[in-house]
């Protein structure tokens, strides 16, 4: 039986890598639901770094796995090993390598985070661009507010446009060891996020006490809350249903828990959620 040759074999090793890491970045199961406009983006950044894990884990396993049983000591043998002293060009190949992964995942960072809004101005933190088209069609409100574009690639905030403002702000203080959400349009005050589905939700975040962290995971929000700075975070979320928030910042004794949840109605239960809650307000 003929050998397969050296460069057909390493093809196909590389072929069935290749495929094994795209499969396992795109069916891992590792995240939570996506239901934000945010989600997606970090998804997808999430997913190539997985992929790229995935073939680094089959090479050098691999590898490991192959020397082992390729070069184990055979029943009898009392020689000395190869005396290798290294390979030059080998070195070379396993530093460029993961230098230029870590460099496009750093660029790839930069940009998700300038989708996101993370270089606004004000470091507001916003979602993807469409949002402004999915709020167009689901807003049944006609109120001209001020939106900030992003724009889909940079370093700074200053080339945003003014469009459309947020169709709803809420005010939250974070504090040992509790949210507390105060909508100031109806004056209702709750220790639970309310909002409804497709709209354009802005939330002004401020530290009572010690230093905080709003955490949303499926909607893929993360923001730290200091004592005395003022942080925003602007979003839509994309699916009905009741989702935790977390404070994801050791802020004391009971930090484990200062949880409470989000819940996003339907633009009906909503109204309706604020008419009952307007008149205890």
């Amino acid at each position: 039986m003929k050998q397969i040759p050296a460069p057909l074999l390493s093809l196909i090793v590389g072929i069935l890598i290749t495929l094994i890491s795209l499969w396992v970045g795109q069916n891992h199961n590792l995240m939570p639901v996506q239901a934000s406009e945010q989600a997606p983006l970090v998804d997808n950044f999430f997913n190539t770094m997985v992929t790229i894990a995935t073939a680094l884990f089959l090479i050098v396993q691999g590898a490991i796995l192959l020397f082992a049983i390729k070069y184990r000591k055979r029943p009898g043998d009392e020689t000395d090993g190869v005396p290798i002293e290294g390979n030059f060009n080998l070195e070379i190949l396993w530093t460029v390598i993961p230098a230029l992964i870590v460099i496009g995942l750093s660029i790839l960072s930069v940009e998700v985070y300038q989708q996101m809004g993370g270089f606004s101005v004000g470091g507001t933190m916003m979602a993807h661009n469409h949002s402004a088209t999915l709020v167009a069609q689901m807003s049944d409100d006609a109120n001209p507010v001020t939106r900030k574009t992003s724009p889909t690639y940079g370093l700074t905030g200053t080339d945003q446009t003014e469009a459309k403002a947020p169709s709803m702000v809420i005010n939250v203080t974070g504090m040992q060891y509790a949210w507390i959400f105060n909508y100031p349009e109806s004056g209702i005050v709750s220790g639970e996020l309310h909002i409804p589905v497709g709209k354009d939700v802005q939330i002004n975040l401020a530290a009572q006490d010690v230093i905080h962290s709003f955490w949303i995971p499926q909607f893929r929000l993360k923001q730290d809350v200091l004592p005395g700075e003022k942080s925003t975070l602007r979003f839509v979320a994309t699916k009905t249903g009741t989702f935790p928030i977390v404070c994801a910042e050791l802020c004391g004794s009971y930090h484990g828990s200062m949880r409470t949840q989000a819940i996003v109605h339907t633009p009906k239960e909503f109204e309706q959620w604020l008419a009952e809650n307007s008149a205890t307000a």
